[in-house]
């Protein structure tokens, strides 16, 4: 694949598959020796791994969106800056709906062979996401330093 190729299949899994909750896309995108780094332990291996967090974040997000602002390709390998956003109306990892709205940034590197994606890793701001979640949003805030 060449570096356009990857970029434009990486975008796709963000900006296209993950919205849909489409299963059969993503397959189609994603190796069954898939290795998720920052999966935590029981999560399933390869494609499933994906599949699993791609229909987790359907049942607890809703218009869920993956704002891409930079993507860069190296060989087999492409990073990209973005940000997740949407609305909580379903269960997060225990965190009840709340009906509000989020947006928090994410970098994803994901290698690629075969024409497919096979490992991925990934640094994202899960605190500011948690507290858009959680936080009492008529509590006083403090001040700006």
């Amino acid at each position: 694949m060449s570096n356009n190729d990857i970029q434009a299949a990486a975008r796709r899994v963000l900006e296209e598959v993950f919205p849909a909750d489409d299963e059969a896309a993503l397959a189609e995108l994603i190796s069954e020796e898939f290795v998720n780094h920052e999966a935590p332990p029981g999560t399933p291996p390869g494609l499933g791994s994906v599949t699993y967090f791609m229909h987790l974040l359907a049942k607890a997000f809703t218009d869920q969106a993956w704002t891409i602002h930079k993507v860069v390709a190296d060989g087999d390998t492409v990073a990209i800056h973005c940000t997740h956003s949407g609305r909580h109306t379903g269960d997060y990892f225990g965190i009840k709906p709340s009906g509000r709205t989020f947006a928090y940034k994410q970098m994803h590197m994901i290698r690629f062979k075969d024409d497919k994606s096979v490992e991925h890793w990934a640094a994202r701001d899960d605190a500011t996401l948690m507290r858009q979640l959680t936080s009492d949003l008529n509590s006083p805030r403090p001040a700006k330093l």
